[in-house]
């Protein structure tokens, strides 16, 4: 008998569809049936000895919302005997509905050793009691969830353990994992989390990888990407993590049209095993990363995400560096004009925070010149050893695509039919905040803002607070001029300050649109008095212009 190993997971919701992706143990019929009357059914495909299906839910009713099951080879699966939390629903917006988009990143999937979590509660599990004693009351419509999903490069001691029991960790790369199977017991840890599994059953969610869902860094500059090839274990890591971030991830990013066109879904559904044709796109990802776009676009009505690959899409020489190379660019640019005034709000996801602390960005500006050679080969090296020792390698570090990504943002927010907002939504660096950008001369009629939040569940060590507190500073900022005047970094072209923040926690970020108005909420995951933990709300603003 098949059983459900991992999931559900429901990905995709529109007005009358939607996807649910689940792991079985065996080859069989997955099968969802809702409460009333919408179905779909997929036989499961393989990968690497693994049964997967995603499938296509149909003849939902827009501003609705219906329980469904689970069934596999007509065995009801799901829900769980005897579960603990509410049934798993499909809610389909109305077309004038509020849009309620919850978003985070960096969650360390560690179970807590004894109950004493050492980086404090969770807050996807905080996120899904609260839901779950109120499955009436408010939930977000779409869960963003911005990178490192899994830590590849950081397991748990109960994942060391695992690891140590089928490979010598004396031998690279150690108790990191090495391959695909290593990256599903990743996929296994954060998924099987009661809480968190139940969450993803019953909120749409939207995914893209950082660094550590293949390791820390990932892509940082062509001197680290020519290191880590010249290893005889970065290859199959590579080519395992982004086989399995298709699989778990970027499968269920999809739209339902998009699906049935892409021709690598259709090549591993019609095989019997597809492991070979997947292993064969992820080497054509390595040798040639510009011919694979993992971007992607959802609409939600009127709201516009636009999610943004800041890691594989990079264009790596030091003379042209780019965060984006010259094809996701475009295909930037063309999602923005796409049916331009069909959208109230831009949001555009990118895992890596645009506008940084002011010292931050200077250091980084800096140093990438460096890099560049501005100050000769002896300050290049110097350069690439604080590069990555030190992180620096968000948009700062890429120059002219933080310039290009202002000026996209300006003309969309610009003109007839423009947005009311346009939100750069980021995580990464374990805290969160809020800042906006001025243009000289004038900028967009929309509000511009960036809003950082993370971690979903991780730590920040003292030092790196008090350094992010500083680094917004004036002292911090006239210091930053004069570090970037070292190297002849040119100045950016716009202006920002921080306009909330830091908050450190555990955290979540919820924006509520509504017609052309925004609001922002900040929830943060705290203990509570004799044990549990509850969402407590930080800050509520309004974003509107």
């Amino acid at each position: 008998m098949a059983e459900l190993r991992l999931g559900p997971l429901l990905r995709y919701a529109d007005g009358s569809s939607a996807t649910v992706w689940v792991e079985t143990s065996r080859p069989c019929a997955a099968e969802v049936r809702g409460a009333q009357g919408a179905s779909g059914a997929s036989r499961t495909f393989q990968v690497a000895g693994h049964h997967y299906a995603l499938v296509e839910v149909t003849g939902l009713t827009p501003g609705t919302t219906q329980s469904y099951e689970v069934f596999l080879d007509g065995t009801r699966v799901w829900p769980l005997p005897d579960s603990r939390f509410p049934p798993s629903v499909i809610r389909t917006p109305a077309a004038d509905d509020t849009v309620r988009v919850a978003f985070g990143s960096c969650r360390w999937a560690a179970p807590p050793d004894g109950g004493n979590d050492p980086v404090g509660p969770d807050a996807l599990d905080t996120l899904a009691a609260r839901i779950a004693a109120e499955p009436d009351g408010e939930r977000p419509d779409v869960l963003v969830l911005l990178g490192d999903q899994v830590y590849a490069d950081e397991v748990s001691e109960d994942t060391r353990r695992w690891l140590a029991a089928r490979r010598d960790l004396s031998e690279p790369p150690g108790s990191e994992v090495a391959d695909y199977e290593e990256y599903t017991r990743l996929y296994y840890e954060s998924w099987l989390d009661p809480e968190v599994r139940w969450l993803l059953s019953t909120v749409p969610s939207c995914m893209i990888f950082d660094d550590h869902d293949v390791i820390d860094d990932w892509n940082t500059s062509a001197a680290w990407l020519a290191d880590m090839r010249a290893t005889p274990w970065w290859r199959e890591r590579l080519l395992s993590g982004l086989m399995s971030y298709w699989v778990h991830q970027h499968l269920g990013n999809l739209t339902p049209a998009e699906l049935s066109t892409d021709p690598l879904y259709a090549a591993v559904r019609e095989t019997p095993d597809g492991t070979d044709e997947l292993r064969a796109f992820a080497c054509r990802a390595d040798a040639d990363p510009h011919s694979v776009r993992w971007s992607y676009r959802r609409d939600f009505g009127r709201v516009r995400l636009l999610m943004v690959d800041t890691r594989a899409a990079r264009v790596l020489d030091e003379q042209n560096r780019a965060m984006l190379d010259p094809g996701e660019a475009e295909w930037l640019r063309a999602q923005i004009r796409d049916g331009r005034g069909a959208y109230d709000h831009l949001l555009i996801g990118t895992s890596l925070p645009w506008l940084l602390p002011h010292l931050v960005h200077d250091a980084e500006a800096w140093d990438a010149a460096l890099c560049r050679g501005e100050r000769g080969e002896r300050w290049a090296r110097f350069g690439e050893r604080l590069r990555r020792a030190a992180d620096l390698e968000h948009w700062a570090a890429f120059p002219a695509s933080f310039d290009a990504l202002a000026e996209a943002i300006r003309e969309a927010g610009s003109g007839p039919g423009a947005p009311a907002t346009v939100c750069v939504l980021s995580g990464d660096v374990h805290h969160a905040y809020a800042a906006e950008p001025t243009w000289p001369g004038g900028g967009p009629e929309a509000r511009v803002v960036q809003l950082t939040c993370s971690p979903v569940h991780n730590s920040i060590p003292l030092y790196i607070r008090l350094g992010f507190r500083f680094g917004w500073s004036a002292v911090a900022r006239s210091l930053g001029r004069r570090i970037g005047g070292h190297s002849g970094a040119p100045r950016p072209r716009i202006g920002w300050r921080r306009t909330g923040g830091p908050w450190f926690g555990n955290q979540l970020m919820t924006l509520v649109l509504r017609g052309r108005s925004a609001t922002l909420r900040l929830d943060q995951a705290r203990p509570e008095k004799g044990g549990g933990a509850r969402l407590r709300t930080v800050v509520e603003s309004e974003l509107s212009p």
